[in-house]
């Protein structure tokens, strides 16, 4: 009885490590365990050579002992609230005006051909370029960032937006139309079903494009915000509070960029990985 039980506990712990999503989850914590494993070597090296023992903050044991210090001081929520703020709202725009834009770009040849050459001209400006003009037209450092955060972040949603339009079976819209369709009721019941899926897509890759726009943008003059808190740490010389401001920014960042991705494979009629 006792061979068969371990046998039999012994199939469950087989099947449980094949399960594609614990190996997944394995190999994600092995690859974190050797970038610390790194992490933990250089900072010794540079900790003990006394030319560079003063930047001993930048390595692992530091880093992760200064993360009690600044949630208690409240440093990590202040920064993370405020910039989540103006991620959100500037994404928020993006997709606001992103979409409709993308659906009549698919939907109207003569519209795409007339916007693409000042569309791309634009979408090729680098974002953070905007700042002075962004400075200059918004009354706060808020109103620029966003500002910066929906221009980086519009291209992405729009054009996946488009893309995921002009592969719909122009049949589609004929049938609509014959039913009696009105043009909002083949929106609802036509098209974003038929595009969830590149939209998604499209609104996750202008959220990694937003998120290395935001920490720049929140370095040129602002006083909160993660970008902020780097450079605080930077002229304070507490090295050890900028190293974990930039792994809260990889954690945070990683974390919605997997939201995301779970949201287009769990509400996506395609069928694959994102």
């Amino acid at each position: 009885m006792s061979g068969a039980t371990a046998n039999a506990g012994g199939a469950v712990a087989t099947g449980f490590l094949r399960n594609p999503v614990v190996q997944r989850l394995g190999w994600g914590v092995a690859g974190l365990g050797i970038l610390a494993l790194i992490w933990f070597i250089f900072g010794l090296y540079i900790e003990r050579d006394p030319e560079t023992a003063s930047f001993a903050g930048f390595g692992l044991i530091p880093t992760l002992e200064a993360f009690p210090r600044m949630w208690d001081e409240g440093r990590i929520q202040n920064a993370v609230m405020i910039s989540s703020y103006r991620l959100g709202v500037g994404l928020l725009i993006a997709i606001i005006i992103g979409i409709p834009v993308g659906i009549l770009m698919g939907l109207s040849k003569r519209f795409s051909d007339l916007s693409n050459s000042p569309f791309q001209f634009t979408r090729m400006v680098s974002p953070l370029a905007w700042m002075p003009i962004a400075v200059f037209v918004f009354a706060t450092w808020d109103g620029a960032i966003i500002f910066l955060i929906t221009m980086a972040a519009v291209w992405p949603v729009m054009y996946a937006t488009a893309a995921g339009l002009a592969k719909v079976d122009p049949a589609w819209f004929k049938v609509s139309r014959n039913l009696g369709a009105s043009p909002m009721q083949m929106v609802k019941t036509v098209i974003m079903p038929a595009i969830a899926f590149d939209v998604l897509a499209g609104i996750r890759l202008a959220l990694g494009v937003a998120w290395v726009v935001l920490v720049p943008a929140e370095m040129l003059g602002v006083t909160s915000g993660l970008g902020y808190a780097i450079n605080d740490a930077r002229g304070t010389l507490t090295y050890e509070y900028l190293t974990a401001m930039v792994v809260t920014i990889g954690v945070l960042g990683y974390t919605l960029d997997t939201s995301l991705a779970v949201l287009v494979k769990r509400y996506s009629w395609h069928k694959g990985s994102a």
